[in-house]
């Protein structure tokens, strides 16, 4: 649809019809219009799925692994597959906006949410992240590049105020933006942080370089509850102001605009952006009649949620694909004495070893968290590898978490049907039930409430598995209950002391008690919290049997170990760790992982570690065993993925995206409510290469099964540079070839080198192959204070190649032209 198409359909609205567009119509839904053939748009979180509106574990989604998996892959076209793999999900569930990529930067290992970034590199970010929106938009879903801008940390996220000079701001933190901008991005989402003293929602970088320098003629929606002015913020290029009813852009912008102090072309050229992302995700029919808030149209209807017992629903090309993912961005960092792959005529008797082998982590903490369809975890993958051929013996070895774990379908019986769940019940004010449904999961974050709605009642039965000393939990805000057999066991009132939504909405704080319970004697429990406004739905019931006694169970780890071919132990973080809401600490493993490795790798020398983390974690023991496999956060197909890398069904395709060092060099604290980046162009191994000390692991590196030795480079011009490699090896193998820049005495501050192109090779045992890297102008341009432009510093730049930013054996100098 034309531009003058759009003004015609604004030009039908009054002002108050324009006004009430801007701000969302319920949690995750536009406005209609039917004046004009505006349907809703429904938005939904992603990145690794496509939730849909709202939490209901029912509701499943095909999940995909993290994006710092993603970015691991280096491949764009698996990338994109991925994000058309989101598009139909999306529609399937009336999905018109995936709140989804994160291209903020992994500034420092700290950072909390980075398993929802791709990488420390720009570059690399921009790629990867533009390879996702095409995907997504391909099959008319908008994608939403987000947290606009700097937005790198979850320390006081809400009010931060990052301060970053011009020259790093632009060739770091927005240049992943102008990339997805060039990839056609039809959303942006302003952060909830300030840069530079100025909010997001009101800043004048969503104008400039935004909308007018690059030219961005999508819509800027908000972060949920981001817009938190009615003059600064409408005055500013933002959009659409998420979730609604807004209290800032209702009657009180209705009004600055009728006073003069907002102009009304203003407000016109906000609702002609939102009307123009409506056509194109389908939702704007000026000529049609049918208008009501779900899409009317089949391909747009969301599915009713299965019930407990159906079969999970991604089709088998989907979880191939879902699978492939997993082998492409785990990165074998180490592989000593070629112990991987390992030969399954080799093996009788395997150890998987470690809590998170029997229940993998597939995705991080917060609002990008989803219901997978089904889950395959390392052990179950194994097992289904080596079934008729060897044994799999397992051990948890130690514990790792000490967050109340949710009842499931394994352990709880709903007491009015007796189906494997919980019963849940809405009471009104008196008691008296006026709702329930039946729910698979103890951890309830949104369940059913209807009018006159007072209490959430969550009722099951739990069959201990054993004896002992069981703690039990209750979670919410506000009043609540715990009973046991009609015993109260908790009645407590909690008081909501936070404003971050994350945490009202998906983290209210759990109560715990103990109660001693009989193996295979049913309890009934019931957990009871009120409801109160602004204290969100989130209700959980939470029952543990009693912790491990961790010096026995590594004791158990290594006798198993000892009596097995090969140990395969899988550590990884916890939810406590890696969240939405809060930075990490440090970067140690919790609990006692350390020593399971080390206990596990002194009773058998054929030691392989999996870590199952979404950013870096601390290994001061990476040394001492001989694989270590990197699966991050992988996805439902975790286990079937990760067995085709152990036997060698396909190689671990992926590279570093982020520096692995066992401390962090940067902080996430701000001081005074301010966070200065004060290292200004030199993150990641950008930063490492001005220390004496290499970090542990380099961004870009990444083994395979065969080997590489780099032969020649060659540059035909200045944006296409030649690489000769041959496959030293035994057998075929991919290798991915990194191209880094530098700038020797420069006039301007430049980092000592970065990433300007990557490209994979592929080859026989012995067979050279050629790779051909291709640039860009801005591939030698610096962003210059001075000019407030891109510059090219005169004179030879150096050329450098290899498999990682460490390691870089080819160079060669080139003068590109100044201009």
């Amino acid at each position: 649809m034309i531009d003058d198409e759009l003004d015609h359909l604004v030009e039908k609205l009054d002002l108050a019809q324009k006004v009430r567009l801007l701000a969302g119509a319920t949690v995750w839904r536009t406005h209609a219009e039917p004046a004009i053939g505006l349907r809703a748009m429904l938005s939904s979180d992603g990145p690794v799925g496509v939730r849909g509106e709202g939490w209901d574990e029912r509701n499943t989604s095909p999940t995909l692994p993290s994006p710092t998996a993603l970015a691991a892959t280096w491949d764009e076209d698996l990338v994109e597959r991925l994000g058309a793999l989101l598009a139909a999900e999306a529609r399937r569930k009336g999905v018109h906006i995936l709140l989804a990529p994160t291209l903020n930067l992994h500034r420092s290992a700290l950072g909390g949410r980075h398993f929802e970034c791709f990488s420390e590199d720009p570059l690399l970010t921009g790629r990867i992240g533009a390879a996702y929106i095409r995907g997504v938009q391909s099959g008319g879903v908008a994608a939403t590049a987000k947290h606009f801008t700097a937005n790198d940390s979850e320390t006081d996220r809400m009010t931060v105020d990052v301060r970053v000079d011009e020259q790093a701001l632009h060739e770091l933190y927005l240049a992943p933006f102008e990339e997805a901008v060039n990839a056609g991005a039809w959303v942006i989402m302003s952060g909830y942080n300030a840069v530079n003293g100025t909010t997001m929602s009101e800043s004048p970088l969503l104008a400039d370089p935004l909308k007018e320098r690059w030219g961005f003629d999508g819509i800027v929606i908000s972060d949920w509850g981001g817009v938190r002015s009615t003059l600064a913020s409408a005055q500013a290029a933002q959009d659409l102001a998420m979730p609604g009813p807004n209290a800032y852009w209702g009657d009180a912008l209705l009004a600055a605009v009728r006073s003069g102090e907002v102009p009304e072309s203003a407000i016109d050229d906000k609702v002609r952006r939102i009307l123009r992302l409506a056509e194109r995700v389908g939702a704007l029919d000026p000529g049609g009649n049918d208008t009501p808030d779900n899409p009317a149209d089949g391909e747009h209807r969301a599915l009713a949620p299965r019930g407990p017992g159906s079969h999970p629903r991604t089709s088998d090309p989907d979880a191939a694909l879902l699978r492939q993912a997993v082998a492409a961005g785990c990165v074998l960092l180490r592989n000593e004495g070629a112990l991987l792959p390992l030969d399954p005529a080799n093996l009788r008797r395997v150890a998987v070893i470690g809590p998170n082998a029997a229940a993998i982590r597939i995705q991080g903490g917060g609002s990008a968290g989803v219901y997978p369809d089904s889950v395959v975890s390392p052990l179950d993958g194994i097992r289904d590898a080596l079934c008729g051929t060897a044994e799999v013996a397992y051990a948890p070895g130690v514990s790792t978490t000490d967050l109340p774990t949710p009842l499931e379908t394994a352990n709880a019986r709903n007491p009015r049907t007796g189906e494997p769940g919980l019963l849940v019940r809405i009471l009104d004010a008196h008691g008296v039930e006026i709702h329930a449904e039946h729910r698979l999961t103890g951890r309830l974050l949104e369940p059913t409430v209807v009018e006159s709605a007072a209490t959430v009642e969550v009722r099951t039965l739990l069959n201990p598995a054993i004896s002992g000393d069981w703690r039990l939990a209750v979670a919410g805000w506000g009043r609540v209950t715990l009973e046991a057999d009609g015993r109260t066991l908790l009645d407590e009132e909690i008081p909501r002391d936070t404003d971050d939504p994350a945490t009202v909405h998906l983290h209210p704080p759990y109560r715990t008690t103990h109660l001693a319970l009989t193996a295979q004697t049913p309890v009934e429990l019931v957990a009871r919290r009120q409801l109160a406004p602004d204290t969100g739905r989130a209700t959980v019931l939470a029952a543990d049997p009693p912790r491990l006694d961790d010096d026995r169970e590594l004791a158990a780890a290594a006798d198993l170990a000892r009596t097995c071919d090969v140990a395969i132990v899988v550590i990884g973080t916890t939810e406590e760790i890696e969240s939405e809401g809060r930075d990490r600490t440090s970067l140690a493993l919790p609990g006692r992982q350390n020593d399971l490795v080390t206990t596990v790798a002194a009773a058998n020398p054929r030691t392989i570690v999996i870590v199952n983390s979404g950013g870096p974690i601390a290994m001061p023991w990476h040394t001492q065993i001989p694989a270590l496999l990197l699966t991050w956060f992988p996805g439902q197909q975790a286990g079937h993925g990760l067995a085709d890398i152990l036997l060698g069904a396909t190689e671990p395709g992926g590279r570093l995206p982020t520096t692995w060092n066992d401390s962090p060099i940067t902080t996430t604290t701000p001081t005074a409510g301010t966070l200065d980046y004060t290292e200004s162009l030199n993150i990641g191994y950008r930063a490492w290469l001005h220390r004496p000390d290499p970090p542990t692991y380099w961004f870009g590196h990444g083994l395979g099964y065969t080997t590489w030795s780099y032969e020649s480079i060659t540059a035909d011009t200045p944006l296409t540079i030649r690489v000769r490699l041959r496959n030293t090896g035994p057998r075929p193998g991919r290798e991915l070839v990194q191209l880094y820049l530098s700038h020797p005495g420069p006039t301007i501050s430049r980092p000592h080198r970065w990433l300007a192109a990557y490209a994979p090779a592929t080859a026989d045992p012995g067979e050279c192959t050629e790779v051909v890297l291709r640039l860009t102008a801005r591939s030698y341009q610096h962003w210059s204070p001075v000019h407030h432009s891109w510059q090219t510093d005169p004179g030879p730049y150096v050329v450098l190649a290899g498999p990682s930013a460490g390691t870089l054996p080819l160079t060669t100098t080139i003068t590109p032209p100044v201009g």
